[in-house]
């Protein structure tokens, strides 16, 4: 039997979850990533249970765990720092059978990049997607062209295209030229890392919620803090200044500890910013001809879940397990789009409502949802797990 070829466009942690994963199941796989070097966008990233039993099917479940912290407990606070909600590990592996891991993005960058073969990855290659193909006819592959350096263009072709070139997605644009383009989600976002050295509880992860934003502290594994904050402003498209530590400066600095000690350990230009965008509406589908969508190309959420790689490494394993060596290509897709479609779509509207419930501005609107949350706590102490019901207990389709 011929060897399928599969060409995944953007070599990101779902291209890269998709491509091992293909690989594994016997396709001859390439990646084609714009950038010169595999650098991931972003600081860390949250795998939950959901996310690692997808990684266990491609053998990097307990590596990606062994990246855990040691994360004991999560809290939400006020601004003054007044505990309104705290949750702990044993909740989450009550609830999810797991908890949430915290790694940094390169970190599992390179965990996957590892598994596949040295000439898989071709970096510094843009690629546009010129003809989807028909899956119908054997004669009619997929087909993308790559730009080199020198401006020299060439024509690959391959049995399956995965487009998994984020938020911006040409791919997306040129399947699906009516639908929506991503619209701003009413806020953005800053991130970093610095060394932990004694600036926050040991175990201890907290997200503080204020008026028109929030601040929230993780702790890594190697002994560095991610932080990261969002604020309700118009879309600016890019930076506010020469400085994003000053700005947060101004917008954070006067919160409790340890967010100023957090912002004096991190230099002006080692803060990420972007602007949040989500998905205006469902697509038709996640695949057309030969082409499959995934991740942030087709479902980009807000980050208020830390769902959106975890969906995307989702859609890699279940893209593998249907597109077998010898499986119909049309059906095999089909299945892709039916279990992904409807899933995704949930999580990207659960998202955006927590999103939108963080951008109140007013006092009196500030001060009731705190209570609310203070009261629900008392009530039910997992609530700050209780978004990723029916989420993080998802398990693939195929066993480790």
């Amino acid at each position: 039997m011929r060897q399928r070829t599969a060409i995944v466009i953007g070599g990101g942690i779902g291209g890269l979850t998709a491509a091992v994963a293909l690989d594994r199941r016997g396709w001859r796989v390439t990646v084609l990533e714009r950038a010169t070097a595999l650098e991931p966008v972003g600081a860390g990233i949250g795998l939950a249970p959901n996310a690692q039993r997808a990684l266990d099917t491609i053998g990097v479940g307990d590596a990606v765990r062994a990246m855990a912290s040691r994360q004991l407990a999560g809290e939400i606070r006020r601004p003054d720092g007044r505990l309104l909600a705290r949750t702990d590990n044993a909740a989450a592996v009550r609830r999810f059978g797991g908890p949430v891991v915290i790694a940094h993005r390169a970190d599992l960058i390179a965990l996957l990049a590892d598994r596949l073969p040295g000439t898989a990855v071709r970096t510094g290659t843009p690629a546009t997607l010129v003809d989807p193909g028909d899956p119908l006819c054997d004669d009619r592959p997929a087909r993308v062209r790559t730009t080199a350096p020198d401006g020299a263009s060439a024509d690959l072709t391959a049995d399956l295209v995965v487009a998994a070139d984020g938020i911006h997605s040409a791919a997306r644009r040129a399947l699906f030229p009516d639908h929506p383009a991503p619209r701003y989600a009413g806020f953005t976002t800053w991130r970093f890392v610095v060394p932990a050295a004694g600036l926050a509880a040991p175990g201890t992860a907290h997200e503080t919620w204020g008026p028109g934003g929030l601040w929230g502290t993780l702790p890594l594994h190697d002994g560095r803090i991610y932080a990261y904050a969002t604020a309700a402003v118009p879309p600016g498209g890019g930076r506010s200044g020469a400085d994003e530590r000053a700005e947060l400066l101004r917008r954070f600095g006067s919160w409790h500890r340890p967010i100023p000690e957090l912002l004096a350990a991190v230099g002006p230009d080692a803060v990420l910013r972007n602007d949040v965008h989500a998905a205006a509406a469902p697509p038709p589908a996640f695949h057309h001809g030969r082409v499959a969508l995934l991740g942030d190309a087709v479902h980009p959420m807000t980050p208020n879940l830390g769902q959106g790689g975890c969906q995307a490494v989702e859609d890699a394993v279940v893209l593998a397990h249907e597109a077998a060596p010898d499986a119909a290509l049309p059906a095999a897709l089909a299945a892709y789009t039916r279990q992904r479609l409807p899933r995704t779509t949930v999580v990207v509207r659960r998202s955006g409502r927590i999103g939108r419930l963080t951008t109140w501005r007013s006092r009196p609107a500030c001060a009731l949802r705190g209570a609310l949350v203070a009261a629900t706590a008392r009530l039910a102490p997992d609530l700050a797990l209780r978004g990723l019901d029916g989420i993080a207990d998802w398990r693939p389709p195929t066993a480790p």
